[in-house]
């Protein structure tokens, strides 16, 4: 279990003392607990002897202990496919049906840890029209943010997404106002930038952000009000994206099937005004 999950997990049971120490090590999660336990209780204005029980509740057999999981995560986090690339991997059957089966797993993992709750949660608020939605991701995983976004368009209006310059997210930060949703995708060698994107519109505008990353989570959940934690090791050379995917599928039909009705005319005045709409192939 990933050390924020312990800490999260735990989170209604902890004393005044225990609640603030795990309040400052989610804040700047995992750097945090990687201070020496004198700069911590420093930091936290409580004692080593109290962090080195709050970790020993946590799980832990000592500060030191707690510290080789936090840099474990770090090493995981950053694993390249030099790193997964696994030369002599067993495989069931042919390549096909052994690649296929480990994404079907994946897709399987990922909705047991989606709770039915946050779905619907998240749901709502990107289908709440009142909302301005802004999605942006990360060197591969854009393309997850800009799939979401184009459907999306096509059932609501007010939906942006971020291109990949920085020097122009400030229009965009501009934009944003309270009511409003950010929704970052970013996975493993995560993109240092979207979660400084994510702090400054949390910071600036007070928007909803949401967080479509995996379990070692990217440092823009630190300011998410919503975090979806997504399996993505395939046992290959490729982390995959399967399991996000569908659950991304998944929210977007169920956001365009709340009112159909509503979507229906959108789709159809949207079809109407394609460029290409009703156009013959010049092959056929």
């Amino acid at each position: 279990m990933q050390v924020r999950q312990r800490l999260e997990n735990l989170s209604s049971e902890l004393t005044a003392t225990e609640r603030k120490l795990c309040t400052a090590l989610l804040l700047d999660y995992p750097y945090a607990g990687l201070d020496t336990i004198q700069d911590l209780a420093k930091k936290t204005k409580t004692s080593p002897p109290s962090i080195s029980r709050f970790v020993t509740k946590l799980g832990f057999h000592g500060y030191q202990d707690f510290q080789r999981h936090l840099i474990d995560e770090i090493r995981q986090s950053n694993r390249s496919p030099l790193d997964l690339h696994v030369g002599d991997r067993a495989i069931q059957g042919d390549f096909l049906e052994d690649f296929v089966a480990r994404a079907v797993n994946l897709i399987s993992a990922s909705a047991s840890a989606t709770t039915s709750a946050q779905f619907e949660r998240v749901c709502a608020l990107l289908g709440d029209e009142k909302r301005n939605i802004y999605l942006i991701g990360g060197r591969i995983s854009d393309a997850i943010a800009l799939y979401v976004s184009r459907h999306l368009r096509q059932v609501r209006s007010g939906v942006f997404h971020l291109p990949a310059d920085p020097e122009v997210w400030p229009e965009y930060l501009l934009r944003m106002r309270s009511k409003d949703v950010l929704f970052v995708v970013d996975f493993r060698r995560y993109q240092r930038k979207l979660s400084e994107l994510a702090r400054l519109a949390r910071e600036e505008s007070g928007v909803q952000i949401v967080v479509l990353t995996d379990k070692w989570m990217s440092p823009a959940a630190n300011h998410a009000n919503e975090v979806f934690a997504t399996p993505i090791e395939s046992g290959t050379v490729w982390d995959s994206y399967a399991g996000a995917m569908v659950l991304m599928e998944a929210m977007l039909t169920r956001i365009a099937e709340t009112n159909w009705d509503k979507t229906r005319k959108r789709i159809e005045a949207w079809d109407s005004l394609r460029f290409d709409h009703g156009a013959r192939d010049d092959d056929q």
